[in-house]
């Protein structure tokens, strides 16, 4: 889930640079593989550094993360950088952009055997391998509201003195993700959705840290969020007052997905990280370090936390074809109707 405190990682060093780009390490010549992902997942409170630790454990290489600022800008740099890309992995693409990647015909098959997954839905994709999925939803403090909405078209029939944080779809995937969930739940019904919505959104934020940041200073009453954010502040802070609106037709499903590329440099190394990626040393990272699900059962189960999360009653999720059909007509659809 990136999320909670958010900063850019360093620049690299030209010497670094350039070793890198030549997928060699200088101290020892290790091989080097590139992994292209974003900043959260690469920054030091985030899963990629025990990743790291775990993997190099094993392949006696350099794990070198290359991180950008979102989902949709790891996408972005690949389609850029073309089949000279220097990428060998790239970790964080979900399934509303799936379809656009796979359209680029930049990646590969990832040759991993899909046993004993965990989760909402069937996985057969043969190209993108999940690492985690979470369900979206609205977080509220208790101590402030009481009576928070329980379901979906409460919020919408919610007094506009309610207000809520969102995030834009165009550069958040969060905000994409809420796009989906309205239009899952009400069709060709989301436009009058989103005109009754507008008067409770106080802003919408270019991404989920500025949001959330906004909500915990008590600039709203609901920001859009993940059921597993409350995990973070029962853990790491030992609050109990920020919870998850449980709505009865549901919630949206996030699934955060990995692809090799075809020309990777190193494809026997992306290879051996692909098939880490369903091991426990990957997995056992991802309930405190994304603050996701694992899609696989860990060694030890998941922390007692995550007992006092909302189950969502059911999980909704649009096919990814769908999706890359119909995604910019749905994000125009919503911007114009908040533009009224």
């Amino acid at each position: 889930m990136r999320k909670f405190i958010l900063v850019l990682l360093p620049l690299f060093s030209a010497t670094v640079f350039l070793a890198a780009a030549a997928n060699v390490c200088l101290a020892g010549e290790r091989p080097v593989l590139n992994v292209y992902t974003y900043d959260s997942f690469a920054a030091k409170w985030g899963a990629g550094p025990k990743i790291k630790q775990a993997f190099e454990a094993q392949c006696h290489c350099e794990l070198n993360y290359v991180a950008v600022d979102s989902s949709t800008g790891i996408l972005s740099r690949v389609q850029l950088e073309g089949a000279e890309s220097r990428a060998d992995v790239v970790l964080g693409l979900d399934n509303g952009l799936m379809v656009d990647a796979q359209k680029t015909g930049l990646l590969s098959p990832h040759n991993v055997f899909l046993t004993n997954l965990d989760l909402p839905f069937a996985w057969d994709d043969p190209t993108f391998l999940p690492f985690d999925y979470g369900y979206f939803a609205f977080i509220y403090n208790s101590d402030k509201l009481s009576q928070p909405p329980t379901s979906f078209q409460q919020l919408v029939d919610a007094r506009d003195s309610l207000k809520i944080l969102i995030q834009d779809p165009r550069s958040s995937t969060p905000g994409l993700g809420l796009v989906l969930w309205v239009k899952a739940l009400y069709g060709d019904g989301a436009a009058a959705v989103w005109r009754q919505l507008s008067g409770k959104i106080l802003t919408v934020t270019k991404g989920w840290s500025e949001a959330y940041g906004l909500f915990l200073d008590g600039e709203a009453d609901l920001v859009l969020s993940y059921t597993t954010s409350p995990a973070y502040h029962l853990i790491a802070q030992g609050q109990q007052q920020y919870r998850a609106a449980a709505f009865s037709e549901g919630h949206g499903v996030q699934i955060e997905v990995a692809a090799q590329l075809k020309n990777a440099p190193n494809p026997a190394l992306a290879q051996q990280f692909m098939d880490f990626i369903l091991s426990d040393g990957f997995q056992s990272v991802i309930p405190t370090g994304q603050w996701m699900y694992p899609v696989k059962n860990i060694a030890g189960g998941l922390p007692p936390a995550f007992d006092q999360l909302v189950k969502p009653a059911a999980s909704l999720m649009i096919d990814p074809r769908r999706i890359a059909e119909n995604k910019a007509a749905w994000v125009d659809e919503f911007s114009q109707a908040l533009s009224q």
